[in-house]
């Protein structure tokens, strides 16, 4: 008995339709490149070049978490020391718009303190 038989058409059609799901709201394809949540805005614009729009909307305070003796800003792992409270800071809030055309969908990214913490599709592009 082959592997095919053993799968069968249910399996197939199963394992087809895993490679047609959408990528993760949390990435998306820029050129040949996957741009995630964590990423620099640096890394952003080496992937992607530079954006359509940047705006800054302002600033927030963010807080460090601490356990396993390792610090974590916003979800993402930092290296330090423990000091007495948690420390905190203020970061910048920044926002790259992409136009990728009238066939493909238009990203907005957000980013704290340099680091993207958002990516939303916000329809389809226009021609410049």
């Amino acid at each position: 008995m082959n592997t095919f038989s053993k799968i069968g058409i249910p399996g197939i059609v199963l394992a087809a339709a895993c490679l047609l799901v959408p990528e993760s709201a949390h990435a998306f394809r820029c050129k040949n490149k996957i741009v995630r949540d964590g990423m620099h805005e640096q890394q952003v614009i080496a992937a992607c070049g530079e954006p359509t729009t940047r705006r800054h909307l302002g600033y927030s305070i963010r807080s460090y978490a601490y356990y396993d003796n390792t610090y974590y800003v916003g979800g993402h792992r930092r290296f330090g020391r423990p000091g007495y409270g948690l420390p905190s800071e203020e970061v910048a809030i920044t926002e790259f718009t992409y136009n990728f055309g009238p066939r493909k969908l238009m990203r907005r990214l957000v980013f704290e303190g340099g680091i993207l913490i958002t990516i939303e599709s916000i329809g389809y592009g226009y021609r410049e």
